[in-house]
């Protein structure tokens, strides 16, 4: 058994963290960035991404076979070349980025998004009978690729992609499947990406995959409860749930930024 594990703390911080992962791969994508934030409460937010990602590949594999059927291709289609730039830029620069800057813009991003977010969904109550509120807004491609890319360099630092992802999907209003379908396809894509870099600079060591191994059987736990939950919640309590998830997480994003850089 891997000597983490020996620690009390770390065992219950890694099983919440690996739990609320499944269930952000099984419908609720923004909580998934709690995990790694929990993890560094124990452990450094390197190692912590380091143990997450082998973690993330058989979720991503279960979430696949339950969403096969319902993505969105022209999004995927600019977000995951966009993503794949951004996931390259993190690799080149990983050695002199500070981390906690990236915290900090990631959870204002966060804050920022839900905040705006908030506002347009209190306007789209007030005016349900207005067609242009609730129609469909079609793929962007200057902007997937902006906030892909950023998607991609967040999700290669720390597993926060979310965020950004969000502020471009969110607006487009899709179905509730279709936007847990594409995001399924979009951070599995990613996450496989980012296996090439982080082998390449030791985060996949062997004492981090031993740990990743004994806590890969709380994967299919986590994932079908994701599904069961989302499959239960009607739409609009399904996007207030993962807006507020983004939320907290950006206001714990930010806190950790702001007193590990200034603190």
């Amino acid at each position: 058994m891997p000597e983490l594990f020996s620690d009390p703390l770390f065992v219950i911080v890694a099983v919440v963290a690996v739990i609320i992962t499944g269930i952000s791969k099984g419908g609720f994508g923004g909580i998934a960035l709690l995990a790694v934030p929990l993890m560094s409460l124990v452990i450094s937010p390197i190692q912590a991404a380091g143990i997450m990602l082998p973690i993330m590949i058989p979720m991503d594999f279960l979430s696949i076979w339950v969403y096969r059927k319902r993505w969105d291709g022209r999004n995927l289609a600019i977000l995951i070349p966009a993503a794949t730039l951004g996931i390259t830029i993190g690799g080149l620069t990983a050695r002199w980025v500070n981390e906690d800057i990236v915290r900090l813009i990631v959870g204002i991003i966060a804050v920022v998004f839900t905040l705006h977010r908030w506002r347009g969904l209190r306007q789209l109550a007030k005016s349900t009978a207005s067609v242009k509120a609730t129609e469909r807004r079609p793929p962007h491609k200057i902007l997937g690729w902006f906030w892909g890319t950023c998607a991609g360099f967040t999700s290669f630092l720390a597993h926060a992609g979310s965020p950004p992802y969000q502020v471009y999907m969110i607006p487009q209003n899709l179905s509730k499947e279709v936007y847990t379908g594409t995001s399924v396809m979009f951070f599995a894509a990613a996450n496989a990406i980012k296996l090439i870099p982080y082998g390449m600079l030791g985060q996949l060591s062997v004492t981090n995959l031993a740990v990743s191994l004994w806590l890969i059987p709380l994967v299919p736990i986590g994932v079908f409860l994701g599904v069961w939950i989302n499959r239960k919640l009607r739409e609009d309590i399904f996007f207030s749930i993962v807006l507020t998830a983004i939320f907290i997480v950006g206001l714990k994003l930010i806190w950790d930024g702001i007193f590990n850089v200034f603190g």
